[in-house]
């Protein structure tokens, strides 16, 4: 068995790679638009996994965008989140941040942080390795809405 990718629904294209690819730092990896079916689907993988991915051997995120509909999506608390390493979780959520991403879960340890996507898609970030120090304003930081 080979784990190949995790699917969410996103209601805006630009706002959804705004925030995985310039946001997070996520590459488009591949694009295809099916008009019978009237939809798009966009694969991302992680900046390290680009070069797996073109060889069917790294997990990537689709997002699938549906032409004409307008469905409010949901997200429950079943789904849970997904998770990336990050080399610099404060340098990571400055940006974000300063994108105007709400940080849910400060990185108050300098270890794990929590940010939604605009389609509400719970997102952990993990620092790559040992914690960081921890540091203002971060470790002060409180929790805003639900992660």
């Amino acid at each position: 068995m080979h784990y190949l990718h995790t699917m969410v629904r996103v209601t805006d294209i630009d706002a959804s790679l705004r925030f995985w690819c310039d946001g997070l730092g996520l590459k488009e990896v591949s694009r295809k638009d099916y008009p019978m079916g009237k939809f798009t689907l966009i694969f991302l993988a992680a900046t390290d996994d680009t070069e797996s991915f073109a060889e069917s051997r790294a997990p990537a995120l689709e997002l699938t965008y549906n032409w004409d509909s307008d469905e409010v999506y949901h997200g429950g608390r079943n789904f849970g989140h997904l998770a990336y390493a990050v080399d610099d979780i404060y340098g990571l959520c400055q940006h974000l941040q300063d994108m105007g991403v709400t940080i849910n879960r400060p990185p108050r340890d300098g270890r794990m942080a929590f940010v939604r996507s605009p389609d509400q898609i719970s997102v952990e970030l993990l620092q790559h390795g040992e914690p960081k120090p921890v540091v203002e304003p971060w470790a002060s930081m409180p929790n805003t809405g639900e992660w």
